[in-house]
């Protein structure tokens, strides 16, 4: 059995929170590229301009790209025949969110419960899920959540009968009322099936899908399209002012579900689409 020492999860979670708010990536500079040939609006292709300088800035003088450096998500993905020595798993994600909040001088916008709201002054505890996978690696998934495209988010117990055109209707509603407060244009994640918390989690783990890959259902794919489309038809548009482009892609997944039910969850991601993975 392969062994991994939890000082590895420390420094891996340690840069990838200060590269997620440094380096928004490749992908999502395309995006920006591609959305300027698209944009008609004079303010909105003014606005994919900026968006595009200040990601150069940010990854240059690797200072942050937005003033909210979010809370941290992760995703953990734990091999089976992985075993982890030293302290506790857990433990050692929030160590790398410390030190590495702490030492990038990352905004700390953290509390320690909803009720008291104290700040706990590292951002720690992250909000982290864990699934058992086959292998002997661990495939670790981190994003900072900032609270204006968070506070967005939707869920919502659709009937059966709601089927395509109410799942459709739900989508445009929940990003006609988050209007310009999720700062677009923005990636949508959207989770159908399974209970009320899975429709959720999926909704939430789509956001980390490759921008725009279609998914591999060729009807669900076709849902993507319609649903990017009509978000588009909308005329949101960069950072709310007007224009063609509201969002940048839709990612859709599915589960299975009981037969009385139809949950559907949306997950916004502003334009700061922070994100990065690592396999150690």
């Amino acid at each position: 059995m392969r062994e991994i020492r939890t000082d590895q999860i420390i420094e891996a979670v340690r840069e990838m929170c200060m590269e997620t708010n440094y380096d928004l990536g490749s992908e999502m500079l395309r995006a920006f590229e591609e959305a300027l040939q698209v944009e008609e609006s004079p303010i909105g292709k003014d606005i994919l301009h900026q968006l595009i300088d200040n990601a150069r800035i940010a990854r240059e003088e690797r200072v942050p790209m937005c003033q909210d450096c979010g809370m941290t998500m992760v995703f953990a993905e734990l091999g089976q025949d992985l075993h982890i020595v030293g302290s506790h798993w857990l433990d050692a994600i929030n160590g790398g969110v410390r030190v590495g909040y702490q030492e990038a001088y990352l905004r700390k916008s953290v509390l320690n419960d909803p009720v008291h709201r104290i700040n706990t002054q590292d951002n720690t505890p992250a909000v982290v899920h864990l699934e058992l996978v086959p292998g002997d690696q661990l495939k670790l998934m981190v994003a900072p959540k900032g609270g204006g495209s968070e506070n967005m988010a939707r869920l919502k117990m659709l009937k059966p009968s709601d089927g395509r055109e109410g799942i459709k209707q739900f989508v445009l509603e929940t990003v006609s009322q988050a209007g310009p407060n999720p700062c677009p244009p923005t990636i949508l994640g959207v989770g159908l099936g399974g209970t009320f918390e899975k429709a959720a989690l999926i909704s939430k783990k789509a956001l980390f899908r490759p921008l725009g890959a279609p998914h591999p259902d060729p009807d669900i794919a076709g849902l993507e399209k319609d649903l990017l489309q009509a978000v588009n038809a909308l005329g949101i548009g960069p950072l709310g002012l007007g224009g063609r482009v509201t969002a940048l892609a839709v990612h859709v997944e599915v589960f299975a579900c009981h037969i009385t039910s139809l949950p559907a969850a949306v997950s916004i991601n502003c334009h700061a689409h922070r994100h990065k993975e690592r396999i150690l």
